[in-house]
């Protein structure tokens, strides 16, 4: 299994401090930045300016996560930033397959996100244009939701589609150490985790003994 990476979710922040709480984490992988736009989601959180912002305090890569109606609109005013990631919701894609060559030739890894209730089989013709699958565990638009369990079958399911493509599989909702070990055994090697991070008492070491979970 690749490296086990972890991406603290800054929707769980508390940003009246961002600064400090970005600090808090910066033995992080990647900072993951939920876009969303109060149409695809029901509620409202960031855009460039703040992905910007947490350039310029930590030297952490970012995980842009376009939780909106439009992506191809969104992805031009990310792409300056240069993130590791730029992750788009296949329900909210029209072209897919033309949007995540967008985000390639623009020297940026792709992703697509799946919501529970949408299947995998979407995928299947994509995957040569792929990144990284996000499987999300919930239901998007807020942090500090329960992992839903039938989604250990996805996970699993999301890990048999990749096969020996160097294909990362994300996932995103409800985890925390007390389920960590269980996700990472259905085949995830990329995880998202909000308000069990910035919660903790010294989240570095919280990220630490989640990497130890692999």
């Amino acid at each position: 299994m690749d490296k086990l990476l972890i991406c603290p979710s800054i929707l769980a922040a508390d940003f009246r401090h961002l600064g400090d709480e970005l600090r808090r984490v910066a033995n992080a992988d990647y900072i993951h930045v939920d876009v969303m736009d109060g149409h695809f989601v029901p509620n409202l959180s960031f855009g460039p300016m703040i992905a910007k912002a947490v350039q310029e305090v930590v030297d952490i890569p970012l995980d842009v996560h376009l939780m909106v109606t439009n992506p191809d609109d969104c992805i031009e005013r990310f792409i300056p930033l240069r993130p590791g990631f730029i992750t788009i919701h296949y329900e909210t894609c029209t072209h897919l397959q033309r949007t995540l060559v967008r985000i390639r030739e623009a020297g940026i890894k792709a992703g697509v996100a799946l919501n529970p209730h949408t299947p995998l089989a979407g995928l299947e013709y994509v995957l040569d244009d792929l990144d990284l699958i996000l499987v999300m565990t919930v239901n998007p638009g807020y942090g500090g939701q329960e992992f839903i369990p039938s989604m250990d079958q996805k996970i699993k399911a999301a890990r048999h589609l990749i096969g020996q493509r160097p294909i990362r599989l994300q996932v995103d909702g409800g985890i925390s150490l007390e389920n960590l070990h269980h996700i990472v055994a259905c085949g995830a090697d990329t995880i998202v985790a909000g308000s069990a991070v910035f919660q903790a008492q010294d989240p570095m070491v919280y990220i630490d003994k989640m990497r130890a979970a692999q």
